[in-house]
């Protein structure tokens, strides 16, 4: 029997209205803890806004429930460094200046020299590591991920996410993160938000598969009711 402590999250009718133009509509989902979700839909769907909501940045009505043991770290999607000549090092240590090197292992990115590196010149995949291990330093319990394997190329995006489900397993974190790779859904989720202004999709990500649920994720929206 599921009890109260079982879910890290729960979220009831959840509407975000911005310059009066409506973003999300009463959404409603729970998350469990240490399962991975991931949140996907068309473009302008509102998945970015519903990560600013749940992080308390935008303003909303309906309920927002963490567990009160929650505490959260947040990958961004995007973050520009061409013009920052800082390294690995100096830029973790504005987060902490206790070690950094347990944050760097957890992300495979460990070595002295790496840490000397600059960040302009870091490739996509090493820049969504470090930036990976900065929402590590703090120890959440909770990650959020917007587009983890932006600006990673090809070959390094499941390496990611790999890295993510070791992540998940070794430090029992529960991963909220947005995503349109239909076969990383797949192969590293364990549950899947379907979104388009409203949810169209709870359940599980194994269904991401079917055809027909993709039609309804990606196609004309139809909102699900309460859950």
């Amino acid at each position: 029997m599921e009890g109260s402590s079982d879910y890290i999250l729960r979220v009831s009718n959840l509407t975000v209205e911005l310059q009066n133009q409506i973003i999300l509509e009463h959404v409603n989902f729970k998350v469990k803890r240490g399962v991975t979700l991931a949140i996907v839909g068309p473009n302008g769907a509102g998945k970015t806004v519903l990560f600013r909501t749940l992080l308390n940045l935008v303003p909303y009505t309906g309920k927002i429930e963490w567990a009160p043991d929650v505490k959260i770290g947040y990958v961004p999607q995007n973050i520009s460094v061409k013009d920052v000549p800082i390294s690995v090092k100096e830029f973790l240590s504005y987060k902490s200046s206790s070690d950094i090197e347990p944050a760097l292992t957890a992300v495979k990115l460990d070595t002295k020299d790496f840490q000397n590196k600059t960040l302009r010149v870091l490739s996509g995949g090493q820049l969504r590591r470090v930036l990976i291990a900065w929402a590590l330093i703090d120890n959440p319990n909770v990650l959020l991920f917007d587009e983890p394997t932006v600006g990673v190329d090809v070959g390094g995006e499941e390496s990611i996410f790999f890295m993510l489900n070791e992540l998940k397993q070794k430090r029992n974190i529960t991963m909220l993160l947005i995503t349109h790779d239909i076969h990383l859904v797949k192969e590293y989720t364990d549950e899947l938000l379907g979104l388009n202004k409203c949810a169209t999709f709870f359940g599980e990500s194994q269904r991401i598969a079917e055809p027909s649920l993709q039609q309804r994720i990606y196609g004309e929206t139809v909102c699900l009711g309460e859950t």
